[in-house]
């Protein structure tokens, strides 16, 4: 039974990150072009790289976690055991998603302003 749970929590939780990661690259990069000044560049360069960050450490979160709790010998702690281990997903998911867009809207438009300002700074 604990095979089919790590496996029931793996899939459900994996499955919820890539289709979150989806919508919000998708849904986000409006908000990331605005809160950038309007250069779409950045904001799909900044788009990617964030969508990079929510898989490894969501993906990270679901592996660590995936050691705690007792292990189910009944069908209805097997179904507790993977509700409670979703659940957290979901909270650190949403938890991400609020800390990135708050970051983003407070730092967006300096970062937009630095980059255009430095776009012609040759590095060394």
């Amino acid at each position: 039974m604990i095979e089919v749970s790590y496996l029931a929590y793996l899939v459900i939780a994996i499955a919820m990150t890539a289709w979150v990661a989806r919508t919000l690259s998708k849904n986000g990069e409006v908000f990331l072009v605005d809160c950038f000044g309007h250069d779409e560049v950045l904001a799909r360069s900044t788009n990617h790289l964030l969508v990079v960050g929510f898989y490894l450490v969501n993906i990270g979160f679901i592996l660590l976690t995936i050691s705690l709790g007792a292990e189910p010998t009944s069908y209805a702690e097997a179904i507790r055991f993977v509700a409670t281990k979703v659940g957290l997903a979901v909270l650190v998911l949403g938890f991400w998603h609020f800390f990135n867009m708050h970051a983003i809207a407070k730092f967006g438009r300096k970062v937009g302003h630095w980059v255009r300002e430095n776009k012609g700074v040759a590095t060394a």
